[in-house]
């Protein structure tokens, strides 16, 4: 077995970088950060020379849309981050920080109801690069999905947007047909027919939008387009289901800001190692929520990030 040279001090100061030691050698894996998993033909074109240059040729791809290059050398770190940055690409992703965010196709997809890639990549520069240096209690990932289909698993992540389209039912319209067209247009079998007229049970309606236009009497001709928004998802060791903020935001720049809020939140209220998970069960969903949907936590805003806090690592999860 060969000898390892690299000290574990070396190693914990690459991995900030984004390069991971490749087990049982003095090799890394580097970390490419795709913002939202699209990167142009000439970033693969970069990569892919990068990889036979530096690293073993070999490119593998994360469960969060990031790139990994195996096999890169400790002493061509520096030059292979000098490499793929003509491309405008960097390495990260590592560290009790905001997590590189992950997102859907969006509005390329049939079921698209918002532009995942445009708004994963607002958050990608608001959150995390703009939070790059904040230090959390853990690590914080971020999923965007486009609808309610949750392709990319946002109640599964410490915050999860989704794509909706809230149905405007204008009841007069409705003819109570007995094959009616948006009862049979609906997925989950919120739309029923019930003494001669069409109703939407709010409580099972996920706003997926595929009843918007389906009925021949224009009853439902348009949707309100909203975001939904989980807190508290977990992956891993200790799985937890996110659950919904009690409001449909509809308009972008709120549910951008409700993000800032979590993070804030996270950082003054969690304790160090903890989940976001963890945090919220800890201090109640109710009382998170009501802070996400009040301003007090930005006025604060400047306060929490001088703060010093979870200067010691040491995750429990």
């Amino acid at each position: 077995m060969a000898t390892l040279t690299i000290s574990k001090e070396d190693e914990k100061r690459v991995k900030a970088m984004g390069f991971l030691s490749n087990k049982g050698t003095d090799n890394f894996s580097a970390r490419i950060i795709t913002v939202n998993g699209k990167i142009t033909a000439a970033q693969q074109r970069c990569i892919a020379e990068a990889a036979e240059k530096f690293g073993n040729g070999v490119i593998t791809f994360t469960t969060r849309l990031t790139v990994e290059v195996q096999g890169v050398p400790y002493d061509k770190i520096e030059e292979f981050k000098e490499y793929i940055a003509r491309e405008g690409l960097i390495t990260g992703g590592t560290g009790s920080v905001v997590r590189p965010v992950v997102a859907c196709k969006g509005t390329t997809c049939q079921y698209g109801l918002l532009d995942s890639f445009a708004i994963s990549e607002e958050i990608h520069h608001r959150f995390y690069e703009g939070y790059h240096t904040v230090k959390l209690p853990h690590k914080f990932k971020i999923a965007v999905g486009g609808c309610p289909n949750n392709c990319v698993k946002p109640d599964l992540n410490d915050l999860g947007i989704i794509g909706q389209r809230i149905p405007e039912f204008d009841e007069d319209s409705c003819n109570g047909c007995k094959k009616c067209s948006v009862e049979a247009a609906c997925p989950i079998g919120a739309a029923k027919v019930k003494d001669g007229v069409l109703e939407i049970n709010k409580e099972i309606c996920n706003n997926c939008g595929r009843c918007v236009g389906q009925c021949r009497f224009d009853a439902i001709e348009d949707g309100q387009y909203g975001f939904k928004i989980y807190i508290g998802g977990r992956w891993g060791k200790k799985i937890n289901h996110g659950k919904a903020l009690r409001k449909v935001f509809t308009s972008k720049e709120e549910a951008l800001n409700v993000i800032e809020k979590a993070i804030l939140l996270y950082r003054e209220q969690g304790i160090t190692g903890e989940r976001f998970a963890a945090t919220i069960e800890r201090l109640g969903f109710d009382n998170v929520e009501q802070q996400l949907l009040s301003d007090e936590i930005l006025e604060r805003k400047q306060e929490i990030l001088d703060a010093q806090l979870h200067l010691t690592g040491g995750a429990t999860c």
